[in-house]
C-alpha cells in the first residue's frame, strides 16, 4: 500500500467528564519517530498511547499534544479553626464582663472574621481521575489517528498515481533499451564475423583463440540477465503498492536495485541510442527516489 507520511490530524471531543483535544502532525522520517506531549496528570497513559500509535503508524516522525480539562463538580470541605475560635471567645468574654459588648455570638458573627472559617475544595484522588479519563484519552487520541489516516491515504493515492505512470514510463524506456541492444548486438556480431573472416586470411591466426575472444567479447555485451532482473523488480514494485502493507523502505530498495541494474546495463549494451536511453531512464528513477522518501 502506498501511503504518504505527511498528515494532520485534530479535534476535540467532549466528555461529561473533561474535555479532551489532540493534535497530530507527522512528517517524513527514515523510521517511527514518535514525540508526545501530555498533561503530567495523566503521564502513566504515555505508554498506552505509544503502543496506539505505533499500531496504526509504521514510519514517520509525529508529533502528538494532548490536552486534558477536567470538568467536575467542586466538593467544598469547611474546616473551623478551633484554636483561633478559643482565643477569641475568651476575648469576647471579657469584653462583655467589662460591658463592652452584649449577647451571644451567633454563626453570622463567625462569617465576619477570616480566620475563624477555611472553605477548600477537596481534591480527587489521582488514582480515580486517572482510571476516568485513560479511556477518554484512548479514545481521542484514536479518532484523530483515523483523520491522520484518512489524510495520509489521500496524499498516498497522490503519489501512487505519480508512481505507477513513472513505473510505466520506467518499463516504456528499459524496453527501449533492451531492443536497441539487440540492435547493437547484431551490428557487433557483424563486425565480429567480418573480422573473423579477416583473420582467417592469416595464416598464423589461432581459431581456437578467435572463438574464444568473440565469446567472452558477446558474453559481456548480453544483458539478457539484467533485463529479466529488471522487469521482475517492476512486477515486485506492483505487488507492493497493491499490497495492504506499508512499503516505502521496500519501494526505496527496489529503486536502488533498479539503479544498479540500469548502471550494468549502460555499461554492457551496445547501439548507438543506448547511452541517451540509459541517461533518461536514471532520471526517471531519480524521481521516483524522491517521491518514495514521502512513502510510508
Amino acid at each position: 500500500m502506498i501511503k504518504s507520511m505527511t498528515g494532520f490530524a485534530s479535534l476535540t471531543r467532549e466528555f461529561e467528564a473533561a474535555t479532551i483535544s489532540a493534535t497530530i502532525k507527522s512528517v517524513n522520517h527514515r523510521f517511527l519517530d514518535l514525540q508526545l506531549r501530555i498533561p503530567a496528570s495523566i503521564a502513566p497513559v504515555e505508554t498506552k498511547l505509544r503502543t496506539l500509535v505505533q499500531k496504526r503508524v509504521a514510519r514517520g516522525r509525529v508529533e502528538i499534544d494532548v490536552g486534558v480539562q477536567q470538568r467536575r463538580a467542586a466538593t467544598l470541605d469547611v474546616e473551623l479553626n478551633e484554636e483561633f475560635l478559643t482565643a477569641l471567645g475568651g476575648a469576647i468574654e471579657r469584653a462583655r464582663q467589662q460591658g463592652y459588648v452584649a449577647g451571644e455570638m451567633t454563626p453570622g458573627d463567625l462569617l465576619r472574621f477570616p480566620q475563624a472559617l477555611a472553605i477548600r475544595e477537596r481534591i480527587t484522588e489521582a488514582d480515580a481521575d486517572l482510571a476516568l479519563l485513560t479511556p477518554l484519552v484512548e479514545n481521542t487520541v484514536d479518532a484523530a489517528l483515523d483523520e491522520l489516516d484518512a489524510m495520509r491515504n489521500t496524499e498516498g493515492s497522490y503519489l501512487r498515481t505519480d508512481l505507477d505512470a513513472r513505473r510505466t514510463l520506467l518499463g516504456e524506456l528499459y524496453e527501449r533499451v533492451a531492443r536497441a541492444a539487440d540492435q547493437g548486438m547484431e551490428g557487433l556480431q557483424a563486425r565480429l564475423h567480418e573480422r573473423v573472416r579477416e583473420l582467417r586470411a592469416d595464416a598464423l591466426t589461432d581459431e581456437a583463440l578467435i572463438a574464444q575472444e568473440i565469446a567472452k567479447f558477446v558474453g559481456r555485451s548480453d544483458i539478457t540477465e539484467e533485463v529479466v532482473r529488471f522487469r521482475g523488480h517492476l512486477d515486485h514494485w506492483q505487488a507492493l503498492s497493491e499490497g495492504p502493507e506499508p512499503c516505502g523502505r521496500k519501494l526505496d530498495f527496489l529503486l536502488q536495485e533498479m539503479n544498479r541494474e540500469v548502471n550494468t546495463t549502460g555499461s554492457k549494451a551496445e547501439g548507438p541510442t543506448v547511452s541517451e536511453i540509459i541517461v533518461s531512464l536514471k532520471a526517471e528513477l531519480e524521481k521516483m527516489r524522491e517521491q518514495v522518501q514521502n512513502v510510508e
